[in-house]
């Protein structure tokens, strides 16, 4: 299977989670395991200098830990206030569709991890901005972001350009 096959599992759902949202729905790639695997191989060859994942709750969980995997190095999540144990870092952020909050451990990272961010869509911004600022905020240095979709009518990329100038994003699908 080839990676744009892969990515032709993405299925839309319109008016999801609500009116005037197009919501790109990639468990059916999950559920193919030849889609699955190439997806995560392509990403992984896309980063080759990153010695950590970084990945956003949920959907980057499953995409980063898999490539973590597949790269042999370590996986950190970044997750939805107050769902990690220990001490940790937090960034509020907007959503096209309201506001949310992230935390990372403050022990997650040191000045020599070199961190893939990893997330399924680049919408708004604003999530991959907060991530990017968590990442900062326990020490890592991010050598690229990687996404699935990226959906260029909602400027996100000039939003993470602008406040992180000269990182690589690389999204395998633009809408």
């Amino acid at each position: 299977m080839q990676i744009n096959q892969a990515l032709g599992l993405i299925r839309q759902i319109p008016d999801y989670p609500k009116p005037g949202i197009l919501f790109q729905d990639i468990t059916p790639l999950l559920a193919h395991p030849d889609g699955f695997r190439v997806t995560i191989e392509t990403i992984s060859e896309l980063s080759p200098h990153s010695n950590v994942v970084a990945g956003i709750e949920a959907r980057g969980f499953i995409l980063g830990s898999a490539i973590a995997l597949q790269k042999t190095i370590g996986f950190v999540p970044l997750r939805k206030k107050g769902k990690l144990p220990f001490s940790t870092f937090s960034r509020s952020y907007g959503l096209e569709y309201g506001e949310d909050e992230l935390e990372i451990h403050t022990d997650s990272l040191s000045p020599d991890s070199k961190v893939l961010l990893v997330d399924d869509v680049l919408a708004t911004g604003g999530t991959l901005c907060a991530a990017l600022e968590l990442i900062s905020d326990a020490g890592g240095s991010i050598q690229e972001v990687a996404v699935l979709i990226e959906i260029s009518e909602l400027q996100g990329r000039a939003k993470i350009e602008a406040q992180f100038p000269g990182i690589r994003l690389i999204s395998l699908i633009t809408v």
